[in-house]
């Protein structure tokens, strides 16, 4: 199993969000190779840590435990797939990546991605 995480930050009230969950799956569908998964941050809200997701869809982007890319995103499957690559072509933080963004990909590991990918 691959090391790379997708991770969308979404709330449930949020229309966008669900609009955009059946083109976050294809996604999921057409990158076997990565894992993805879906996390409520008002179900979560204890693992978010400093976190402030303010802008929906959100996404967290990890390979293992580091934290690459934590922003908003268009909610477009495409845009997720050109936004793995880069970070696959030059996998180093992205500039301005919030101070907590290691801390939450190590709080979600721990306790909300097992079993959580999609």
């Amino acid at each position: 199993m691959t090391d790379w995480w997708v991770i969308c930050l979404c709330a449930g009230w949020c229309g966008v969000c669900r609009d955009w969950r059946p083109a976050f799956e294809q996604a999921a569908r057409d990158n076997p190779g990565l894992r993805f998964a879906w996390v409520d941050v008002e179900d979560e809200a204890d693992h978010m840590g400093d976190i402030d997701i303010e802008t929906f869809p959100t996404l967290l982007v990890a390979r293992a435990d580091e934290a690459l890319f934590l922003g908003p995103v268009q909610p477009t499957a495409a845009q997720v797939t050109r936004l793995v690559a880069s970070l696959q072509a030059q996998p180093q933080p992205a500039p301005g990546l919030p101070d907590d963004a290691q801390g939450l990909v190590k709080r979600l590991a721990a306790h909300v991605l097992q079993g959580a990918a999609l």
